[in-house]
């Protein structure tokens, strides 16, 4: 089993606490700063919108010398680029999706977004690009044909795999917000879609664990369904109290015994040892002061290695003693010991 990971955070994880009821309470951090946090944190990898890394502003043929300026940042502090993502849903003409939009003119400035994460990714050194459909659904279900949309979606996704022939693209599932419900919300749907791509060896999955609880799903159930398919490209990992809003909470803030079956899975299966890296989305409550707001990243990364720990020390023949036996009670008892000790 694999016991060494990397971990990875986006810049957005260290974000002044903005949410739909209320403004910021601390002020934005430059980039700069961002990245010194994550070095000193001990992160290998960061996590770059198209507009995170180059802003809208800046003109195609300037794009090089924008990344190439945030290399050189990246490269002082020791970190790589481990994907870049088109924003496709902020921006007031994405208001219907970009993708499945049914203004065409969206959808072509959705695929120019695309066209432009992948020059930035190439001049950051990265092959990962992650599709988040964040917009791609309905308010209303009667708004769009939904075989039209799924057609869109894979008619997108080929257009990226056409425009560079290394590129991967990570999809990232979620079932519902900010859209009443959205297509293809599950891994399995997005797997579905991969395989009717051009280039299926190029299209995989990156889960976030709250996105599979908004669902109802258990996260490390959908991770090992999508480890059997070889393609578990990417993790978000964080947690989620119940079926509420995309909370981004610590990972292991509120489930530690699902928090453990999501690592245990991972390197039970070596998750990690072709490249993948361990990605954390999770948010500072608002409560914290600038100063510390950056504590939920340094509790996320050391729950997960304390339960890596758990996971490489557990008796396996006892677990399966139990499992043999079918006393499940006795499982139960066992695995909950270990969150128990001092």
């Amino acid at each position: 089993m694999n016991t060494s990971f990397v971990f990875s955070a986006g810049v957005w994880n260290l974000h002044p606490g903005a949410d739909p009821f209320g403004p910021e309470v601390r002020p934005e951090r430059e980039l700069l700063e961002k990245v010194q946090i994550l070095q000193k944190l001990g992160f290998t990898y960061l996590q770059l919108h198209d507009d995170d890394a180059v802003p809208m502003s800046v003109p195609a043929s300037e794009i090089p010398a924008a990344c190439k300026s945030l290399k050189t940042i990246c490269d002082d502090h020791g970190l790589t680029v481990e994907f870049i993502a088109p924003r496709l849903w902020e921006d007031p003409r994405f208001a219907d999706g970009g993708i499945t939009a049914n203004s065409a003119a969206s959808r072509a400035l959705a695929l120019d977004r695309a066209h432009r994460s992948v020059d930035i990714a190439n001049e950051l050194g990265t092959d990962r690009i992650v599709l988040w459909p964040a917009r791609e659904g309905t308010y209303i279900r009667e708004s769009k044909n939904p075989l039209d949309s799924f057609d869109r979606l894979r008619d997108y996704c080929n257009a990226i795999l056409a425009y560079d022939p290394k590129v991967r693209i990570l999809a990232e599932m979620k079932p519902n917000e900010p859209m009443d419900l959205m297509y293809l919300p599950s891994t399995g749907h997005m797997l579905a879609m991969a395989y009717q791509c051009s280039d299926p060896s190029r299209v995989g999955a990156l889960i976030e664990s709250a996105h599979c609880i908004l669902l109802g799903l258990d996260p490390s159930d959908e991770m090992a369904y999508a480890l059997w398919h070889k393609k578990l490209w990417g993790v978000h990992l964080n947690d989620q109290n119940g079926l509420k809003y995309d909370q981004d909470k610590s990972f292991g803030a509120v489930d530690l015994r699902r928090a453990f079956n999501q690592v245990d899975v991972l390197a039970r299966n070596d998750y990690g040892k072709n490249g993948e890296v361990v990605g954390l989305d999770v948010k500072a409550m608002r409560t914290q002061p600038a100063d510390i707001s950056w504590k939920h990243l340094a509790n996320s990364k050391e729950i997960f290695e304390r339960l890596v720990a758990v996971s490489a020390t557990i008796d396996r023949n006892e677990w399966a003693g139990y499992v043999t036996a079918q006393d499940y009670e006795g499982l139960e008892i066992f695995i909950l010991r270990h969150f128990l000790k001092g």
